[in-house]
């Protein structure tokens, strides 16, 4: 747990006991300073009163003297609707910051590395934070991803804390300064919440914020948003361009698999690492070379680190080989978008598909189509995609994950295609049926290692 000591004599209110709240709210109490806790769930008030926080609504809080209102990321405070506590907060003058800022006010030493972007987040931090510690170097990785920041263990100043950092996030960070900062990539997404485009690319931006000219920022350079943030950036602090479209002459770029900093030369084959397959995880593995080499690690040990990454669960996690058939659970995609990169990663695809399914349904992925041999229609969104891919793609209405992977395990063990996988890739969240999408993998994943032959396969990639 971080030590708040260095905040002590302030007050604070924190708002919403989850996972970041909740350790927020026992760093406070174990430094002894005076807060109080509020959440709107009941049995989350009921469970901390018990630990002896006391717990306030915030309709009746004097917000004079407050020195932060700390809030969960979750909970809006501009759009669609500010929660009545941050719009008071916000009246009387009260900042709005988050568990990451409590860390940044800690008085650590130790040295901070962002991550940011729409897709790729979750790779990213956790290669960064692979390669950091196969390297020898301590260092806490979570935020976003993992651990709440408040239950890290304190560092010192030869430590690293990798912090994946989503758009709610940044919002709630005033003086939070990193190191290193990476921009991965931004397609639209949460719009609900920042407005419209331009509000959620603001969000983003945060992560620079309080950046000196001696710190470095890695911006993949792959989308309009995002070179027009490199070149805003590039005359402030040292600005590494990450690319697998094209070289950049001071960056670090993939062609074809071949990864190259423009920097010393180095050259790395991306292509045999199974758990960073297609162009997407290449700009995740760019990024996490950038950085790495920006805290002072070589060349070969960067590498050494991305040849040993195990991957992250549900994020084209190979869990299972049979025959040559490879089983790969992808239920983090949960939209499109996600299961674009999915389909664009392997060649000959028996596609389980399926659940509740977003707005843009499965259309957009459809210059991927003549690569799924067979798609396996599971859940709510079941018709809508039969009409998508009626005479494009054969398909069966499965019903369930179940009866899916059996299906597709016989059709794939019966034709035996090279190369073929058997995907779940859901482009779709979980809700009809699964109570989360880590629920929904971890069945595929005990389904697929228990298929008669099935020789069981550890790595993953998102």
């Amino acid at each position: 747990m971080i030590d708040l000591s260095a905040v002590k004599g302030s007050r604070f209110v924190v708002l919403g006991l989850a996972r970041s709240g909740l350790a927020a709210a026992r760093a406070l109490k174990a430094a002894g300073m005076h807060f109080t806790a509020w959440d709107d769930n009941a049995a989350r008030r009921q469970a901390l009163a018990a630990e002896g926080v006391r717990i306030v609504d915030p309709a009746g809080i004097d917000w004079s003297g407050v020195a932060g209102l700390v809030m969960s990321p979750g909970i809006p405070h501009s759009f669609p609707k500010p929660h009545p506590a941050a719009a008071a907060a916000k009246a009387a003058g009260v900042p709005l910051i988050g568990d990451i800022e409590l860390l940044a006010l800690s008085g650590s030493k130790a040295r901070f590395v962002g991550i940011t972007g729409t897709n790729g987040k979750s790779t990213t931090t956790a290669l960064i934070g692979h390669i950091l510690r196969t390297a020898g170097v301590d260092c806490e990785i979570g935020g976003n991803l993992g651990p709440a920041a408040l239950d890290f263990r304190p560092l010192g100043a030869d430590g690293v804390y990798v912090l994946e950092m989503s758009s709610f996030q940044l919002e709630l960070v005033p003086s939070l300064r990193f190191d290193v900062a990476v921009w991965l990539n931004i397609t639209p997404d949460h719009i609900d919440r920042h407005g419209d485009l331009a509000g959620y690319i603001a969000a983003k931006r945060h992560i620079f914020d309080n950046q000196r000219s001696t710190d470095v920022a890695v911006v993949g350079v792959d989308d309009e948003a995002s070179q027009a943030e490199a070149l805003r950036l590039a005359t402030g602090r040292k600005t590494i361009g990450i690319t697998v479209k094209g070289g950049t002459p001071a960056g670090v770029s993939v062609d074809a698999g071949i990864l190259r900093d423009a920097g010393d030369g180095a050259t790395v084959d991306l292509r045999g690492i199974k758990t960073l397959p297609g162009a997407h995880n290449w700009q995740n593995a760019a990024a996490a070379w950038a950085a790495c080499r920006a805290l002072g690690l070589s060349a070969r040990l960067v590498e050494q680190g991305l040849r040993s990454y195990p991957g992250l669960a549900h994020r084209q996690e190979r869990v299972a080989v049979v025959g040559d058939i490879v089983y790969i659970n992808d239920s983090k995609a949960t939209n499109a978008d996600a299961t674009d990169k999915a389909l664009a990663a392997y060649d000959t695809i028996y596609w389980i598909v399926g659940g509740t399914a977003k707005a843009e349904g499965i259309a957009p992925l459809s210059r991927w189509f003549p690569r799924v041999v067979h798609a396996f229609l599971v859940g709510a969104s079941s018709e809508p995609f039969a009409a998508t891919l009626e005479g494009r793609v054969p398909y069966t209405r499965s019903g369930d994950l179940r009866t899916a992977l059996d299906q597709a395990h016989a059709m794939a063990q019966r034709e035996r295609r090279a190369g073929a996988v058997v995907l779940l890739s859901p482009a779709c969240a979980s809700y009809d049926q699964w109570a989360s999408f880590e629920a929904r993998g971890d069945a595929f994943r005990a389904m697929a290692r228990a298929l008669p032959g099935a020789m069981v396969e550890t790595g993953a990639a998102a």
